[in-house]
């Protein structure tokens, strides 16, 4: 069942300006996200803080839809749907990260796990028909670079732990192949009520990996900061964010929301400078203005060049 979105095909100069305002907000919430997963993953093991987050950020959002009057029960015709996007978005996604990030520094398995727009791109061309644009070439090249940049001095560091940058790799593609799936399908079901219901459906597998592989957390002996970091992340990270990137993906060409959040790694780094003390030198700087540089020829400059059309 196709999405018949009209959006999927319309051009960065058409797009609505609500939806670049919860693009900047998913970036910086979620780039915020990583030093305070620092935090957490000091005193949680992954997998545990992975089925905790699932299943609190599913049951909020549920909650939080029903509330709104939404009706939470999903239609036949979105069940098959539901359940493919969430092997994709939730199950892949958290099943290789949570694991990965036992391998792999959560700073640096954030930037692997961004390539996701690359993926993305690639999938959307036979999940969706979409022609991968000269732009959007463009913004991937210059946004890889940054990534390249700023992973390029850890690249020893990785290559002794192949097992989580593979792991961190397929948590990328498994988002890829998600967000392209889920622009694919026209959903009947408001999409707090999807992705809450993928979230909880997800934290199954996951719990049962943490039962397996770890002992419970204490909970009641979580420092203040844990604590505090803790809740940022389920209260953004995994109830506003989860509904927000989605609602972009629904509102733009699901490449050029892929493309946006790039700039998420990149937030992460300066904001750990700030949260941790991390060290920031002419890598993050340089890393920067390349990523900024990627959104900048695939979502901003088709709509300037637009707004005036003497540019043409």
């Amino acid at each position: 069942r196709r999405s018949s979105d009209l959006s999927r095909h319309s051009s960065p100069a058409g797009l609505p300006i609500a939806g670049f305002v919860l693009l900047a907000a998913v970036t910086v919430f979620w780039g915020v996200n990583w030093p305070g997963m620092n935090i957490v993953l000091g005193e949680i093991s992954p997998w545990w803080f992975r089925t905790i987050c699932l299943a609190i950020g599913g049951g909020a959002l549920l909650t939080i839809s029903g509330l709104s009057g939404n009706r939470l029960r999903v239609p036949v015709s979105d069940l098959w749907p539901l359940l493919l996007c969430g092997v994709f978005n939730m199950i892949g996604w958290h099943l290789f990260s949570a694991y990965g990030l036992s391998f792999v520094p959560a700073g640096r398995a954030s930037i692997i796990a961004f390539t996701m727009p690359v993926w993305a791109a690639l999938a959307s061309v036979p999940l969706l028909g979409e022609r991968v644009s000269l732009p959007v070439i463009a913004g991937l090249v210059l946004g890889m670079a940054g990534m390249g940049v700023l992973i390029g001095h850890d690249i020893a560091v990785l290559g002794t732990a192949p097992v989580g940058s593979l792991l961190m790799l397929g948590a990328a593609v498994s988002w890829g192949i998600g967000t392209m799936l889920f622009k694919r399908f026209d959903w009947q079901t408001p999409i707090a009520t999807i992705i809450g219901w993928q979230l909880l459906l997800a934290s199954v597998p996951v719990g049962i990996g943490a039962s397996l592989l770890e002992q419970p957390p204490d909970l009641m002996s979580l420092s203040t900061s844990a604590i505090i970091a803790f809740l940022y992340v389920l209260a953004f990270p995994m109830v506003f964010c989860q509904w927000a990137y989605f609602k972009i993906v629904r509102m733009f060409p699901a490449i050029y929301a892929a493309v946006g959040v790039m700039a998420v790694p990149i937030v992460g780094v300066w904001s750990s400078l700030i949260v941790l003390g991390e060290p920031v030198g002419w890598r993050e700087i340089l890393a920067l203005l390349l990523v900024c540089s990627a959104i900048f020829t695939v979502l901003i400059l088709p709509r300037l060049r637009w707004a005036n059309p003497a540019a043409h």
